[in-house]
């Protein structure tokens, strides 16, 4: 069973924290001071669990283009087990509630642009790297 907390607490987001470094430092090669940024503190932040084991994490913040969607990870060995789709269901569900009339969008890697797209996201401009990662912009058409 999928769980989703909305993170309140420091515990929280020290699990969240660690599965995006095991996901972004550790597995993609992503600097450590590059994965967190002076956005940690405004951003809302998700943790996910899977049978009770913390494997899911994601943030949003508005921005001045819109709301983005950023730090989507879930562990390797949770992946193809609905566990992204539920994150991103529910942080499309609060941004929706809190901005209904801003533009959503994100930084999508390459990989994940499919699903993306299965969840209502269309790419926008060209593909561009980010910390040696081919991404696309994607932004939310419902």
């Amino acid at each position: 069973m999928i769980e989703l907390k909305r993170i309140n607490n420091e515990q929280d987001q020290k699990l969240a924290f660690g599965i995006r470094e095991q996901v972004f430092v550790v597995e993609q090669n992503v600097p450590r001071y590059a994965e967190y940024d002076e956005h940690e503190p405004v951003a809302k932040h998700y943790l996910a669990t899977y049978e009770g084991v913390p494997c899911g994490a994601a943030r949003w913040r508005t921005t001045e283009k819109g709301v983005k969607l950023e730090r989507f990870a879930v562990l390797k060995e949770y992946r193809n087990k609905n566990v992204g789709a539920k994150v991103l269901e529910a942080v499309l569900e609060d941004v929706q509630q809190d901005y209904p009339q801003k533009k959503i969008y994100l930084h999508a890697q390459l990989p994940a642009v499919n699903f993306y797209k299965r969840h209502g996201f269309e790419p926008e401009g060209d593909m561009f790297v980010e910390c040696d990662i081919k991404h696309y912009k994607m932004v939310y058409k419902g």
